[in-house]
């Protein structure tokens, strides 16, 4: 079990406002440059490297060099869980006000459907995980998920393999989505979803974000395999 002090100085790194605005900058699964970083948080280079070094000392960020660059990535996906449950907690502790709107990002699109570090996040994820459960493909409960013998057929026709790869990460669980205040899909099987959406064409990154669109060919594919009516952006 962590220390005190441990948990305190974790805290202590993701509250400075510019390291919270590098961290939320990499929730999309990408790695990025100190430059990017630096872009995102408004702070000089020099300044975002400091910050940096803090945050892959602790364990909070990795970087990989290619070349002449070098790559800034969140350590893992536990890493992202904790930041998106501190963007729920922030969202929910806000001003009677505030707590009057709708809780997570403003932008519609971003509301609609976006990343999650690795798997998808939004309205169109819960509404992806909902269809999954209702047709008896997947179970969810509060701490965990299973994929039935039904749903091992039908992954497998969408083209997502349902061979575990076995390095200790969890397979299918339910993550508190930030703004629909229920489950969607992760793990493994979130991740793998994600990913097969983003290679069949179903949604595209939208630049400089976690925002993704729902491309025509998408709003076919999720009413076909999943019966869930979305709508293409724009």
């Amino acid at each position: 079990m962590p220390s005190i002090n441990a948990l305190a100085e974790t805290a202590a790194l993701v509250g400075d406002p510019a390291r919270a605005a590098m961290l939320a900058g990499l929730m999309d699964g990408r790695a990025r440059t100190a430059g990017e970083l630096a872009a995102l948080a408004g702070i000089t280079p020099q300044t975002a490297s400091g910050h940096l070094a803090r945050l892959t000392e602790a364990g909070l960020l990795a970087m990989e060099r290619q070349g002449r660059h070098r790559y800034h990535r969140l350590a893992s996906a536990g890493i992202a869980r904790m930041l998106e449950g501190i963007m729920a907690v922030a969202e929910g502790a806000a001003p009677a006000a505030r707590q009057a709107r709708s809780f997570g990002p403003r932008d519609a699109a971003m509301r609609a459907a976006r990343t999650c570090y690795d798997h998808l996040a939004g309205q169109l994820a819960v509404a992806l995980a909902d269809a999954m459960v209702a047709r008896g493909v997947l179970e969810l409960g509060p701490d965990g998920g299973a994929v039935t013998a039904a749903g091992e057929a039908f992954f497998e026709s969408l083209g997502i393999p349902m061979a575990h790869p076995g390095r200790g990460r969890i397979f299918c669980r339910p993550c508190l989505d930030w703004s629909e205040r229920r489950p969607h899909v992760a793990g493994v099987l979130g991740a793998a979803l994600c990913t097969r959406c983003l290679e069949l064409g179903w949604v595209r990154r939208r630049a400089g974000g976690r925002t993704l669109l729902v491309t025509p060919e998408g709003a076919r594919g999720f009413r076909e395999a999943f019966g869930v009516e979305v709508p293409a952006a724009p």
